[in-house]
């Protein structure tokens, strides 16, 4: 059975697999690792820093010193522990260890602060600083409006944040591979006149798993390949029409060529130079099933998807390149089956 999910204008078809052991008798299905490793490979469509699907540098704890913005303190807190920052990998990989958190049983909190305070180092610990004010810009127009012009520091921005290192940090974290936020323009707080945030943030290398804050994936989602075969000449106005119904750079156009027009039953006979409808990039498909909407299009086009082409779209928040998040992720992969592995040993045992 050919792996193509039929998609038909109400219903969809073969969706079921029979590719498993002892569903056809005398025919063996079985999984092979020879022959994934022949027939699996892995195409990069596109590689950009940004957009490509961990262990990463968040805020964990703020001390706040002054806050006299209209943000409560603990909203503010949240705020800050939710941007994003990088720095250079080698000081994140190598150099920066993971900082150990006790949880919070409500009991004891001065002594386990304290013993906190005592753990933290240079190789566990980013120290970060936002100290800024709201102050009248005197060289604004009388009667301005805009809180931009007639203030300084009217918006407190992720790149107001201010990177203190400490120990060796300024060996691995410097220059360009400072630890900073992923994104300068994040609005963290509004100010006017008279109004300031002074406070003290200390961010810990963490895993997503323990706060979503620690992954640097936005959004990470997978789909089959879609497939389009145009089974009866599309033509002229039909043509244009029948490219409208899907995302543009799926259907283009070619010329009807003389020997096309000349070959009987082809379709073309007397179309000779008129536009015909061809498939350029199903990829960029959504299966909208628009054009099985039109009863011009009727028994000319069929719709699937490869059941056994993923299509993975990974976006980074920042601190780490697609390609880089992708090789990262399949090492967590492995790390988990080895684990499996052993308990499985263990169970036998």
């Amino acid at each position: 059975m050919a792996p193509i999910i039929g998609i038909n204008s109400e219903t969809v078809t073969n969706v079921t697999s029979t590719d498993f052991p002892g569903h056809w008798p005398g025919e063996d299905n079985s999984w092979s690792l020879s022959s994934f490793r022949n027939t699996f490979n892995i195409n990069i469509h596109h590689n950009e820093p940004l957009d490509s699907s961990f262990s990463l540098v968040a805020i964990e704890a703020v001390y706040v010193h002054n806050n006299t913005s209209v943000i409560q303190d603990e909203v503010l807190c949240q705020r800050l522990g939710l941007v994003p920052f990088r720095g250079g990998k080698e000081g994140i990989q190598e150099f920066l260890k993971w900082h150990p958190r006790k949880k919070d049983d409500g009991m004891n909190t001065v002594v386990e602060e304290e013993e906190e305070e005592n753990t933290k180092f240079d190789y566990n610990t980013i120290i970060l600083s936002l100290k800024i004010a709201c102050t009248r810009n005197k060289e604004a127009e009388k009667g301005e409006r805009d809180p931009l012009k007639a203030y300084h520091n009217a918006h407190v921005y992720a790149r107001d944040i201010q990177f203190k290192p400490f120990g060796r940090q300024e060996q691995y974290f410097s220059g360009e591979d400072a630890i900073g936020p992923t994104n300068p323009d994040i609005l963290v707080a509004k100010l006017r006149p008279g109004q300031c945030i002074d406070v003290d943030m200390h961010a810990f290398k963490g895993v997503g798993s323990d706060h979503a804050k620690f992954s640097p994936v936005a959004t990470a989602s997978y789909r089959l390949l879609p497939t389009i075969t145009i089974m009866k000449p599309i033509l002229g106005k039909d043509a244009e029409k029948f490219a409208r119904c899907f995302p543009q750079g799926v259907i283009g156009f070619e010329k009807v060529s003389k020997k096309e027009a000349q070959r009987k039953g082809s379709g073309y006979e007397g179309h000779e130079g008129e536009n015909k409808a061809v498939v350029l990039d199903p990829m960029k498909d959504t299966v909208s099933r628009e054009c099985l909407r039109h009863e011009e299009f009727e028994g000319k086009v069929k719709l699937g998807r490869v059941r056994d082409h993923f299509i993975f779209s990974v976006e980074s928040v920042g601190q780490w390149e697609s390609d880089a998040l992708f090789l990262e992720s399949v090492k967590v992969l492995k790390m988990k089956c080895e684990a499996l592995k052993q308990n499985l040993q263990t169970m036998n045992r």
